[in-house]
Formats: C-alpha cells, sequence, structure tokens
C-alpha cells in the first residue's frame, strides 16, 4: 500500500468515527430530549386522553390548555412568574455581589487563617440542607419573615453558596497578578482593583453562576413552601403544585401547559448564556 492510499484510508476511517459517534450523540440527545417532547405533546391534548395517548403526535388537539390554565387558578399566572422572575433576579444580584467579595479575598487578599476559613466554607457543601431547616426557620419566624420573600433572598448577600465562592476563587486564581500590581502602582487600592481590574475579567464565572443561580432558584419548590403561605406570594413550582388535586379531579392538560410555559424562562436563559458558561466551567479547572 503506498504512503497516498494509506493517508486516504485513514482519512475514510476518521470520518467513518466522526460520522458514527455524531450519530451516536443524536440518538441519545433525542432520548433526553423525549421528556420535553413529551411534556409539550401533553400539553396539546385534552385532560381525559393525557395518559391514554401516550404518543407524541396528540391524537386530539386542545390548545385551550394554555388559555385555560392562565386563570385556571386564584390568580393569573402571569403573577407567579413575576414572583419568581423577582426572587431569581435578586438572588443572582446577591450572589454575583457577596460571593466575589469573597472569592476575591480568599484569592488576592494576604489575611490571618485565610485557608482556614476557606476550609471551613468549602466544608458547608458537605451539610445536608435538611439540617439548617429548622434553625434558620426560628432565625427568620422571630425575625417576623414569614410569609416574605427575605428568607429566600437575603441569604444570597450574604455569600452563603460556597460552590460559587469557589468557582470565582479558582477563576479569580487563574488572572495573573501583575494586573493587580500594576493597577495597585497607578495607586489603585484593593477595592478599586477589584471594582476595575477582577471583575470586568470575571465575566465567564459570573455568567457560570448566574445561569446556576436562575435554574436553582427558578425551579425551588421547598423553601418557597416552607416560608409562603399566601397563595398572592407563590411561585411558579407552587403554583404548578395548585393543578393537582389529591382528592378531586387534577387539570392535566393545564398543568402541563403552565409547566412548559414555566421552562421557557429557563431554556432561553440557557441558551443565551451557554457559551460564557462551558468557558466558565473550563476556565475555574485550570488550577
Amino acid at each position: 500500500m503506498t504512503t497516498d492510499e494509506s493517508y486516504i484510508e485513514r482519512i475514510g476511517n476518521s470520518r467513518r468515527k466522526r460520522f458514527t459517534k455524531h450519530l451516536l450523540l443524536c440518538l441519545a440527545s433525542i432520548v433526553m430530549l423525549y421528556p420535553l417532547l413529551w411534556l409539550v405533546s401533553s400539553s396539546l391534548k385534552p385532560t381525559e386522553i393525557v395518559f391514554k395517548d401516550l404518543s407524541l403526535w396528540p391524537a386530539e388537539w386542545d390548545f385551550s390548555n394554555y388559555a385555560e390554565g392562565w386563570t385556571a387558578l386564584e390568580f393569573p399566572f402571569d403573577l407567579y412568574l413575576v414572583n419568581s422572575v423577582v426572587i431569581v433576579v435578586l438572588s443572582i444580584l446577591g450572589n454575583l455581589l457577596s460571593c466575589s467579595l469573597a472569592a476575591y479575598a480568599f484569592a488576592r487578599l494576604n489575611f490571618r487563617g485565610r485557608k482556614l476559613f476557606f476550609a471551613l466554607t468549602l466544608g458547608t457543601m458537605m451539610l445536608p440542607g435538611h439540617v439548617l431547616l429548622v434553625p434558620q426557620y426560628i432565625v427568620f419566624a422571630k425575625m417576623g419573615w414569614l410569609n416574605t420573600y427575605f428568607p429566600l433572598i437575603v441569604p444570597n448577600f450574604l455569600a452563603t453558596s460556597a460552590f460559587y465562592i469557589f468557582l470565582m476563587v479558582q477563576f479569580i486564581r487563574s488572572l495573573p497578578r501583575e494586573l493587580d500590581e500594576a493597577a495597585r502602582i497607578d495607586g489603585a487600592g484593593t477595592f478599586r482593583i477589584f471594582w476595575s481590574v477582577i471583575l470586568p475579567l470575571c465575566k465567564p464565572a459570573f455568567a457560570t453562576t448566574a445561569i446556576f443561580t436562575f435554574i436553582s432558584t427558578w425551579n425551588e419548590f421547598f423553601s418557597p413552601l416552607l416560608y409562603l403561605t399566601e397563595q398572592e406570594l407563590y411561585t411558579v413550582p407552587l403554583a404548578l403544585r395548585q393543578f393537582i388535586d389529591s382528592e378531586g379531579q387534577s387539570q392535566w392538560g393545564q398543568m402541563f401547559a403552565m409547566s412548559f410555559v414555566s421552562l421557557a424562562p429557563v431554556i432561553g436563559f440557557f441558551i443565551a448564556g451557554q457559551k460564557y458558561l462551558v468557558k466558565g466551567i473550563a476556565t475555574t479547572g485550570l488550577k
């Protein structure tokens, strides 16, 4: 076999391998997307045949699920969407501000006990969330914060998420220290270096934190259920729970329709920040 024939054969094998790999990935993506496709299909079926007709193409179409589901509860569904948006936006701002400050201190500042405090911060990730429920509930109850959004928002402004702190610490450590030294020579102080030098370079880490915070806060069910009692303050997950009646007939078609509506912001936010998400996760793993 000549060199040219060997080269052509290697190119052909490489193309076949790429084609096979992409085919397998496409099949896997179809399997992963099946629950979402079934959700969309079920939202377009009458409630009585949702679990009788399991095909992705509805035998009967019912577009009224969206209109009826929007006004099926005590308040219009847009109220619950607004409530969730308010909590999500403030939670993202809180995590970005507080966790970036804490990460900058651990990554750049030299103070006594820095390694110990950082280790204790990371150690909090090993605590089960349910262990803290009762103490937190007692504290918030004594502060008069029950049936308000404060228990869901304020902790995010206090750098309580060790995961986001660790993510930002790893990213800031990957930035050259010469930038800090040059800014200090120009007369910049510690906070000015943080605000004018570090923050503009942390967009990938910020985008990663924002996306994770958005998804986790938007889908959070237990905490709003614990602290919110008035339906006017309910978030989207609590509103969706109202469609399921344990004694009467559940409105499955309307619930699936509103579930798809509630998924749209998550999917859109993830697609918009996907580039920064991948870059942020890849960069934080360099050190």
